[in-house]
């Protein structure tokens, strides 16, 4: 009886090892799955994360009440109520050209325009429905235009496409629905399969006739509305057997969190979308590693054109946004509201050439850049490439900056703006012990000159070894 109750012990065990060796096998066999996904992502987003700037496009028929997109949910106006507004949108001044020079100007490497916000009015010649630019005026297809006019500039292009339809008869009276609270809509019955059917066939109609696709931009998911209940792996399949290189946002998802480059495997993401706020860090997956991600920012408070939202950010801000971003390995997308007529706001216009201004003189310290493996001085921020160390001092000082520790490191300090030779120091009054090695624009460094660039100077470190 000993024995036969050792030989059950003994196969016991042998069992659960088994067990564990499958499991583990098992969590090899994801882990080599997911590292060969995060490959092909890291190839595909190359461009996306080197470009590090873009310029978001919210225009449709909301100009007109210029109180901002989300108009028609905010006043909870009904469809027919909406209506003048989308009659009275035939913009003379729609000339895309115009914002693709500007976006160029600023700095900008790629665009991303609304096709179709959540009114449901298409800027696309759709055939699926009438409530559309064409209706308004025949032979105009505002998204050809514009993705030809920022070709034109050699710029990346992406379209915004809202997964919400306000004006849809099978699009239920959920979430932020500007009926949500008639109770007669609420008697209405809807056809969600027809919805969707409605939306996949808009999108594959954007991702075949108009050319390559650099970026598709979806939005948005919210309570019971993600992921399946939109079909997002049929709808992704679909979209990358059309363009394969695309690079999808993350927003068939609702909470989209720093974790989405998991779902991605499943087909639901490829970067982050941060909003109206810059992380505090890097964002990374699961596994520590860094993951794609963009912070979309407005030029004000409204995506949309509002005539009376005039908080608008500095140049400064701006500038200051963008390297922030850069210091955590992120993106940034620029909004812009063009008025109903079709031109850009003018301090719209004045902030992004202030912007251009000094991307001119130093977009090497944001293209093809990323973090500093250093922790952030209290003076600014570093980006980095390669052997090239930036550092962003944009928090005027008393004297100098300190970069502890990188005095052997360093083969040359230069102004980025003038490529003249920097001041440095490793001692302050003739105490050189505390691994020191002090910047300045001139000599000596413990004293305070003006700062070539009140906004952001950049001095440049090249290191002996990257």
């Amino acid at each position: 009886m000993t024995r036969i109750k050792t030989n059950v012990r003994q196969l016991a065990v042998v069992q659960i090892c088994l067990l564990f060796v499958c499991f583990a096998s098992s969590l090899f066999a994801q882990d080599e799955n997911y590292k060969k996904k995060f490959d092909e992502l890291t190839k595909r987003t190359e461009w996306f994360r080197d470009a590090r700037f873009g310029m978001f496009i919210h225009y449709g028929a909301y100009a007109i009440p210029a109180r901002g997109e989300w108009v028609q949910s905010n006043e909870k106006i009904s469809v027919e109520d909406y209506k003048p507004y989308v009659d009275a949108f035939k913009p003379g001044s729609y000339k895309p050209e115009e914002w693709a020079k500007l976006a160029k100007k600023a700095g900008m490497k790629y665009a991303v325009m609304t096709a179709k916000h959540h009114d449901g009015f298409c800027l696309f010649d759709t055939k699926l429905t009438d409530y559309k630019i064409t209706t308004n005026m025949p032979g105009r297809d505002f998204v050809k235009e514009y993705l030809e006019a920022f070709r034109a500039e050699g710029l990346k292009v992406g379209l915004y496409y809202s997964l919400i339809d306000w004006h849809h008869k099978d699009y239920p009276n959920v979430g932020n629905h500007p009926m949500r609270d008639n109770k007669e809509w609420d008697k209405k019955k809807y056809n969600w399969d027809k919805y969707l059917e409605y939306m996949h066939a808009q999108i594959k109609e954007l991702m075949t006739q108009y050319g390559k696709i650099d970026i598709l931009w979806l939005d948005y998911s919210f309570d019971d509305y993600e992921n399946e209940k939109w079909k997002a792996a049929e709808l992704v399949k679909m979209i990358r057997e059309y363009q394969p290189d695309i690079i999808l946002n993350n927003r068939l998802v609702f909470n989209h969190g720093a974790s989405s480059i998991k779902r991605e495997f499943t087909g639901y993401g490829d970067y982050e979308t941060p909003e109206q706020a810059l992380p505090e860090s890097d964002l990374v997956d699961a596994y520590g590693n860094s993951i794609p991600w963009e912070t979309c920012l407005t030029l004000n408070n409204t995506w949309g054109y509002n005539a009376t939202d005039n908080v608008w950010k500095t140049p400064e801000a701006i500038i200051n946004a963008l390297v922030n971003c850069v210091s955590k390995n992120g993106n940034l997308l620029l909004n812009v509201g063009p008025e109903s007529e079709g031109t850009i706001p003018q301090q719209s216009v004045e902030i992004l050439t202030e912007v251009g201004k000094w991307m001119d003189k130093n977009s090497e310290s944001i293209y093809n850049c990323g973090p500093a493996d250093l922790p952030k001085p209290e003076w600014g921020y570093f980006t980095k490439n390669g052997k090239n160390l930036y550092a962003h001092w944009t928090n005027s000082m008393i004297g100098h900056i300190n970069i502890k520790n990188f005095n052997k490191e360093v083969e040359k300090v230069t102004v980025l703006t003038t490529g003249e030779p920097a001041a440095v120091s490793e001692n302050w009054w003739g105490n050189s012990d505390q691994g020191n090695y002090f910047i300045n624009v001139k000599a000596p460094t413990y004293l305070t000159f003006p700062l070539p660039d009140e906004n952001d100077t950049v001095i440049k470190l090249e290191l002996k070894e990257e």
